[in-house]
């Protein structure tokens, strides 16, 4: 009896113990951020409704000068560096831009091309008045009114872009994750999909040209972003899709920028990430499903054999 007593002052000291310190413990290390709905609501509105598609076209080729950094292959247009040269030169390698409009948010492209800084929630880092000035040069007009160019650019963007269903989650990861982030368990480094190689040389070459681009990438970043292999695993889809969302509600002062992803398009990140990251899944759920069918006609036999014995003995 002593002992019983003993164990249940145990157990009653350690169920407080857990239940006053490992959810307190949790919610200083883990905490809890709440969705904004991808709605970007400190980024002012973009009026696309009258936007000129053509005007937007000339300024993104022409006085906008976005492919004097990006390609377009879209257009025909490719990358005025290649991806090291470009680390290089920018911390990153400049995205495509022939699905930005699918991939980001509107409102963000808008003050991404006024004001990269703001836009990627990163003026802690670049500030104009020190000195500090983003890779992105920011655009100043063409001698019109501003908005309304930016608007046409967006629009363009937006016009040239894949449709919101035919958006590949490989796509909406490259953009929105893929040149900072490498990927083990899919074969993809910050250059892309890792080739297959014919001769040894060439893997080498590759192998040399990534770890180029990450001392760039270290360079400008601070540390080398995480491997995002088992991040849907270890971390789950909320913390993912929150931290792209607004990385500074997590980690303020981070040198990660906001990514500007529409919400379409984080959702294509996850599908991504969950197939990259678990991808025995479908597999498995069905191995649960016969498993659990298995059970249940189990237990009917199961419950058939104990009423059978159970008859003959009374």
């Amino acid at each position: 009896m002593k002992e019983l007593k003993i164990l249940a002052v145990v157990v009653f000291f350690t169920l407080v113990t857990y239940y006053l310190v490992e959810p307190f413990a949790h919610s200083q290390m883990h905490k809890h951020i709440e969705s904004e709905g991808f709605a970007y609501e400190d980024l002012a509105d973009v009026n696309l409704t009258d936007a000129n598609v053509t005007n937007g076209q000339e300024l993104v080729m022409g006085a906008g000068a976005c492919l004097g950094c990006h390609s377009m292959e879209v257009a025909g247009m490719p990358a005025p560096m290649d991806p090291v040269t470009a680390a290089q030169s920018y911390g990153v390698n400049p995205p495509d831009l022939s699905n930005a409009g699918a991939v980001y948010d509107a409102k963000f492209l808008a003050d991404l091309i006024k004001n990269p800084a703001h836009a990627l929630m990163v003026e802690h880092k670049f500030d104009a008045e020190k000195g500090q000035m983003h890779p992105m040069v920011p655009f100043y007009g063409a001698g019109g009114d501003l908005d309304k160019e930016v608007a046409d650019m967006v629009a363009y963007l937006q016009s040239v872009a894949v449709k919101k269903e035919e958006l590949t989650s490989e796509q909406a990861y490259e953009l929105a994750c893929g040149r900072c982030h490498a990927n083990h368990y899919a074969e993809w480094t910050q250059l892309g999909n890792k080739p297959a190689f014919k001769k040894e040389q060439e893997e080498l070459k590759y192998k040399s040209d990534v770890l180029d681009y990450q001392d760039s990438l270290k360079a400008y970043m601070g540390k080398l972003p995480p491997d995002l292999s088992i991040y849907i695993r270890s971390r789950g889809a909320h913390y993912i899709e929150t931290f792209v969302e607004n990385p500074q509600n997590y980690l303020k002062g981070t040198a990660m920028p906001r990514v500007g992803v529409n919400e379409h398009a984080m959702e294509k990140v996850i599908e991504y990430l969950e197939d990259s990251g678990d991808a025995k899944r479908a597999e498995r759920e069905e191995v649960g499903k016969n498993v659990m069918i298995y059970i249940i006609i189990f237990a009917i036999f199961a419950i058939l054999w104990k009423k059978a014995i159970w008859r003959d003995l009374h």
